[in-house]
């Protein structure tokens, strides 16, 4: 998978995790075990777009194709 293809599909991942846990949160008594497990999956995409940026692909705000 090429390096921008793998940094959208980690984008799109962290984008409907986030949306997830905002429905969780949403709820009148959100479960903190499952609001915990979407935070550090999100977390662990984050770190991976990362490493990603680290080694020159384009993140957040750069339209940049490599």
């Amino acid at each position: 998978m090429a390096v921008l293809e793998r940094v959208l599909s980690l984008r799109g991942k962290h984008a409907a995790l986030d949306a997830e846990l905002a429905t969780e949160l949403q709820r009148p008594m959100p479960n903190q075990t499952i609001c915990s497990k979407l935070k550090r999956e999100k977390l662990r995409i984050k770190d991976q777009l990362l490493k990603l940026q680290e080694v020159g692909a384009p993140y957040e705000g750069s339209d940049a194709v490599h």
